[in-house]
C-alpha cells in the first residue's frame, strides 16, 4: 500500500522539484522529512526510486502555506534533500525555488490574481526573510510563456521579479559574521559573508587555479576539493555556524576577474559539487561582496559605481545580474537587492510514498 500526496512538479529558476501545500504533509518534522526522502528517492546517488534528479539542483522541495504574519501573503519553506545521504536541510534559502512559489500558490488557489501582474509578499521560513514577488497574470491566470531569458535554462519564459527586503545575516549573525570584511585562513585570504546565503569567497589564484575551469574539471579535482572542504570547516566555525560537516553551507566560491564582460567570474561549490551556474542568493551575496571595500571580491571585480549598481556575476553557463542599491551615507550598506527569474509548471498530480513511511492525514 502507498500514500498519495498531491503535488505540482515545478521549475524555479535553474532548479526544480515537487511543491506541496503544507497542509498535505505530516505536521511533525521527523515524519515530514522521512516523507520527503521517500519522495525524492534519497539516499541513493541515482535517486532511482523517487523524483530526484541525482543532482543537488534537482533534489529540492518547496512547501507553501498561507501567510501567518501580518502583511505576508505566503509562507515558504525550502527543503534541500541530500542526494546520497538521509538528510533534509531546511536551514538555507533557495532563491531559484522561491521563483516558483507564487505560481504554485496561484495554481493551488492559496491566492488570487490581482490584475495583469500580481505582486505578493512571501516569507521564507528558513531564515525569516521577506520578499515581494511579481508574476504575470493576464486574465487572472499565471502566464508561463514570455521573452525573459535566464542563463542555465533553455528558451524564454514570462519574467518573475524578486525584490528582497532584508537578506543580511540570513543564517549567520550578520552580513559579515566574523566582524571583518577579510580574514586569512590557512594562509588564504577569504571574505566570509551572508547576504541571503552564507558564503566564503576566495581568489582562485590563491589555491593555484585560474577560476575559469569548467565544472567537470573542478569536480574531478580531488586535491582542490579537499582543500576547499578544510577551509569550509574552519570558516564555518569562524562564522558562528559550528560544525558544518553535515550542513549544506557555507558555500565555497572561487572568484577571478571577469572575462566575458561581466563584473566577476565565479565557480561555486554547493557545498562539495561545483555548480554549473550560481544560485540566486549566492549571486546576491557575491554581488554584495563586490561593493564592499576591502573584500576579496572587490579586489577582482569590475564595478560600475553609483548608488544603484548592476553586478553581472559570471558563472560556468553564463551570467546572473543582480541590482543592488547602496546607502550613499554608508556605501558598505546594501539597502535593496532585486533580480529576474522565470518558472514553469511541469507536471501536476500525486506522488506516492510507501505507507510504512506515512499513512497520510486522517480525513
Amino acid at each position: 500500500m502507498q500514500t498519495a500526496i498531491p503535488t505540482l512538479f515545478m521549475r524555479g529558476g535553474t532548479s526544480r522539484g515537487p511543491f506541496f501545500l503544507e497542509s498535505d504533509l505530516p505536521a511533525d518534522v521527523p515524519t515530514r522529512d522521512r516523507v520527503l526522502l521517500a519522495v525524492m528517492g534519497s539516499p541513493d546517488r541515482r535517486q532511482i526510486d523517487g523524483l530526484g534528479g541525482a543532482n543537488p539542483l534537482t533534489s529540492k522541495v518547496g512547501i507553501v502555506g498561507r501567510g501567518a504574519t501580518p502583511g505576508v501573503d505566503l509562507d515558504f519553506l525550502f527543503a534541500q534533500v541530500v542526494v546520497d545521504q538521509a538528510i533534509v536541510d531546511t536551514t538555507p534559502n533557495c532563491g531559484n525555488m522561491l521563483a516558483a512559489v507564487v505560481p504554485f500558490a496561484l495554481e493551488r488557489g492559496l491566492v488570487q490574481a490581482r490584475g495583469d501582474t500580481s505582486t505578493f509578499r512571501v516569507l521564507t521560513r528558513n531564515t525569516d526573510m521577506q520578499c515581494d514577488i511579481t508574476v504575470s497574470t493576464p486574465g487572472g491566470r499565471v502566464r508561463y510563456d514570455g521573452n525573459a531569458r535566464i542563463d542555465g535554462v533553455p528558451g524564454t519564459a514570462a519574467p518573475i521579479t524578486i525584490n528582497f527586503l532584508d537578506t543580511a545575516g540570513s543564517v549567520c549573525a550578520g552580513l559579515l559574521p566574523t566582524g571583518r570584511v577579510r580574514d586569512v585562513v590557512d594562509g588564504v585570504a577569504v571574505t566570509c559573508i551572508d547576504n541571503g546565503m552564507p558564503m566564503v569567497l576566495l581568489a582562485a589564484r590563491d589555491v593555484a587555479r585560474t577560476g575559469y575551469e569548467d565544472a567537470d574539471a573542478l569536480n574531478a579535482d580531488t586535491g582542490l576539493k579537499a582543500r576547499l572542504e578544510a577551509l569550509r570547516l574552519a570558516t564555518g566555525t569562524l562564522m558562528g555556524l559550528g560544525d558544518v560537516t553535515k550542513k549544506t553551507y557555507p558555500k565555497m566560491c572561487l572568484i577571478a576577474p571577469p572575462r566575458a564582460g561581466g563584473s566577476l567570474s565565479t565557480r561555486t561549490f554547493i557545498p562539495h559539487v561545483c555548480h554549473d551556474a550560481i544560485g540566486v542568493l549566492q549571486a546576491v551575496t557575491v554581488g554584495t561582496a563586490c561593493v564592499l571595500e576591502g573584500s576579496v571580491a572587490r579586489d577582482l571585480a569590475v564595478m560600475p559605481g553609483g548608488r544603484v549598481q548592476t553586478v553581472s556575476v559570471e558563472h560556468p553557463s553564463g551570467e546572473f545580474s543582480v541590482e543592488l542599491e547602496v546607502d550613499p551615507a554608508h556605501p558598505q550598506n546594501v539597502t535593496r537587492a532585486a533580480l529576474l527569474r522565470t518558472a514553469r509548471l511541469i507536471m501536476r498530480g500525486e506522488v506516492m510514498v510507501p505507507d510504512t513511511v506515512w499513512k497520510g492525514r486522517a480525513r
